[in-house]
């Protein structure tokens, strides 16, 4: 069975430890732990990783945050993966820093890259997994916040947080989304 992790940040050394990409965090962190590497391929850095007997495509998109639709389709089509075997880690201001969670569907709350891969998808209904990040910016700042850096508070509990962020897609793969969400949505 496959299964394609979308992690969802924007390319370049500026964006790199911005709260905007964790989605490229986790799947960095989950690429290090078992020696992955990422190569440049058509609208997406990719790796492959076998885990359990299933086949898990990571793909960080090379489009911008606002184009993530697009890399996610293609991938869903060169891999033929179905939509309900597709995750996609997007941080979420709405939630506190290092709060995780797992939707199967849901509105993309103001999340330019959502609401690009539900344009593109036709719908809202596809497994996202939230990381938060905390709201605590001035009214009208939330661009800065979102792409600024985390404190080093956030960041000492950054590791921890990412592993935990790792379990969900490793049981999501072999569990599927509805008893992940039991287990592990906190």
């Amino acid at each position: 069975m496959k299964f394609l992790i979308v992690g969802l940040g924007n390319i370049g050394p500026e964006y790199a430890l911005t709260r905007h990409n964790v989605g490229f965090m986790v799947l960095d962190r989950l690429a290090a732990r078992e020696k992955l590497d990422f190569k440049l391929d058509r609208l997406a850095s990719v790796a492959e990783y076998k885990y359990k007997g299933k086949s898990i495509t990571l793909i960080k998109p090379t489009t911008y945050m606002n184009l993530s639709g697009k890399a996610m389709q293609y991938w869903m089509n060169q891999l033929k993966v179905p939509v309900e075997n597709v995750m996609v880690i997007v941080d979420d201001l709405a939630l506190p820093f290092g709060k995780l969670r797992l939707k199967e569907k849901g509105s993309s709350a103001g999340h330019n890259g959502l609401k690009n891969i539900e344009s593109i998808l036709g719908n809202n209904i596809y497994p996202r997994l939230k990381f938060g990040i905390g709201s605590d910016f001035p009214k009208g700042r939330q661009v800065d916040y979102v792409l600024g850096q985390f404190p080093e508070n956030e960041m000492i509990a950054l590791p921890e947080r990412l592993d935990k962020a790792i379990d969900f897609i490793l049981h999501f793969s072999t569990v599927g989304t509805e008893r992940t969400m039991n287990f592990l949505n906190e």
